[in-house]
Parts: structure tokens; C-alpha cells; sequence
């Protein structure tokens, strides 16, 4: 359990307190999340077969977006003590005194209620729900409960991240098939090296908060062996889309060069040695190129598609 965030954390100007701005707000959204959330939803809906209008398009993407930033904003102001206590967050607007926890809460619950009814009075309540879903089991089931109970925290509450691109497929179809699900277990996997490797390089950070992170908890050793094993297994789940025929050839050869790229980063985490974490960092950061790629690429094959299927039936 994390200490109180007075324990540590760093003095708080009393003129800084109550002053908002309307950037604070919008940190509290996690913008980086959120973008994200943003791009994974999107693919969810291109890649799904049949319509949605453009306006209804935009007005989802926009309600999913308002969605993630919800949990965020929930998420911030429960981990108030956490945040404090970490150098990486402790500048964030709700521990340095600049939005009150009361005012987080108010502004989260809005949010989260407003995404949910736009979502589902203009797109259907299919997609609707699954966004509420999301929005509960990152602000409460992860947050409140896996983050501070359990090392396996990441690969539980790793759902939440992952079903942007199901609410996409939702959106447009109306239901939810295979190839949506494979999406979703694409980035659920993903979740633990990507998030892993960073723990490596910042688990003092974690320590000094209490969480109960893989490193710190586990060691750095066994750390190494679960990013590489995942990694072993996120890489043909990422050629999954091209094997079970929902992708083209196109898709297949990028898929597995970008996952064998993926192993090369983790087994270099794998042989570093103890308190080194060069390759840790290399691999966060190549983690997110991955699947920015991939998701890039499933668009991309998508849009072609037909322009594909025209050349060869020419």
C-alpha cells in the first residue's frame, strides 16, 4: 500500500493552490493515453466492415477519446499519494495543489457519463457499453484494487488498454467478432513488456510509491524471462491477422519483421546485465513504435484492400 503523499512528497506552493488552469484539466486526461486510445479505436472502426457515417465516426472517436481521458482524470485523483511520492508524477496538477481531489472526481464522473451517453444516443449502445466497462475497470478495478494489491497488476488491468479497437469494430458493426477480439489480445500482450521494461529503468521510483511492480517485487531476473516470454508470444499474435485471413500478404511480411524486431529488443533485456537498463529502455521505446506500426499497417492494408482486390480480379 502506498504512503500518505505528505510523507515525501515535494512542498506545495500555497499560490499555486485552487489556480487551475484550463491545462490542468487536460493533463489530468493523459493525453498520451488518450492518444492512444484514439488511434487504436480508430482501427477497430476502419478495419470493420460496413458503414458509419462521418459525422457518427467523428462523434464516437470523439466520445471514445472523452472516454480514456475519463479514466485518466479518476485514475489521478485516486493515486493522489502515489503521485506524490514518484518524481515522474509528482508535478501532476492534483499533488502540487493546483485541482483539488473533490474537483477531480467531479470533472472525472462528468466526463465519463458524457462519453457514455454521446457514444450511445448517436453511435449505439453496444459500443456505449463497452466504453462504460472500460472506463470502470481502469478507474476502479486496476486503480483502485490491481495497481496496489499485485504484481500481475499490468497484466490484469492490461484490458482496459485494449478494448479501444473492440468499442471501434462496435461502433461501425454493432456486434463484435474474431478479428476485434484479436485486436484486443494483441494489446493485451503487449501490455506487459511494454510496461515491464519501463518498470526496470524506474523501479525506485515504484518503490518509494509502494507498488507492487514486477521488479520490484520479483527481481529484476525474473523481470527479463516474463517481458521475453510474452514477447515470444506477441509476435505471431501480431501475424494472426494475416494467417487467419483477415489481413493480406502486405500486413503478414510487415507483421513479422516488426516482431522479430520485437524478440531481437527483448532478448537483448534478457542477456543485459543486473542494474543495467539500456536495452530496457531501447525496448520501451521500440514497444510503442511496434504497435504503432502495426496498427498503422492494419489500416493501411485495409484502405487498400479493395483497390488490391480490383488489381487482381483486372
Amino acid at each position: 500500500m502506498a504512503r500518505a503523499a505528505n510523507e515525501t512528497s515535494p512542498a506545495v506552493d500555497p499560490a499555486l493552490l485552487m489556480t487551475a488552469e484550463p491545462a490542468d484539466y487536460f493533463a489530468l486526461m493523459k493525453p498520451r493515453v488518450m492518444s492512444l486510445v484514439i488511434f487504436t479505436a480508430l482501427t477497430g472502426m476502419v478495419v470493420a466492415p460496413g458503414h458509419l457515417h462521418p459525422v457518427l465516426a467523428a462523434i464516437g472517436v470523439v466520445a471514445i477519446a472523452v472516454g480514456a481521458g475519463a479514466s485518466g482524470v479518476l485514475n489521478m485523483a485516486y493515486e493522489v499519494d502515489i503521485d506524490g511520492l514518484m518524481k515522474r508524477t509528482r508535478s501532476r496538477p492534483i499533488p502540487m495543489g493546483r485541482v483539488s481531489t473533490a474537483e477531480a472526481y467531479t470533472f472525472g464522473l462528468t466526463l465519463s457519463i458524457f462519453s457514455v451517453m454521446t457514444l450511445g444516443l448517436a453511435v449505439n449502445w453496444l459500443a456505449a457499453a463497452l466504453l462504460a466497462f472500460t472506463i470502470f475497470f481502469y478507474g476502479v478495478v486496476y486503480t483502485m484494487f490491481l495497481k496496489r494489491f499485485t504484481a500481475q497488476n499490468i497484466v490484469i488491468g492490461g484490458a482496459a488498454g485494449a478494448l479501444p479497437p473492440m468499442i471501434g469494430w462496435a461502433a461501425v458493426t454493432g456486434d463484435v467478432t474474431l478479428y476485434p477480439v484479436l485486436l484486443f489480445l494483441i494489446i493485451l500482450l503487449w501490455t506487459p513488456p511494454h510496461f515491464w521494461a519501463l518498470a526496470l529503468f524506474v523501479q525506485e521510483d515504484y518503490g518509494r510509491a509502494g507498488v507492487p511492480m514486477l521488479p520490484n517485487t520479483h527481481g529484476e531476473r525474473a523481470t527479463r524471462r516474463q517481458i521475453f516470454a510474452y514477447t515470444l508470444i506477441l509476435a505471431p499474435l501480431g501475424v494472426a491477422p494475416f494467417a487467419l485471413g483477415f489481413a493480406s500478404p502486405f500486413y503478414g511480411g510487415a507483421a513479422i519483421v516488426l516482431g522479430a524486431l520485437f524478440i531481437f529488443h527483448a532478448f537483448k533485456v534478457l542477456r543485459e546485465k543486473e542494474a543495467e537498463h539500456g536495452a530496457a529502455k531501447k525496448a520501451f521505446g521500440y514497444s510503442i513504435v511496434y504497435l504503432f506500426v502495426l496498427f498503422a499497417m492494419l489500416m493501411l492494408d485495409a484502405a487498400l484492400a479493395p483497390a488490391l482486390e480490383r488489381l487482381v480480379s483486372a
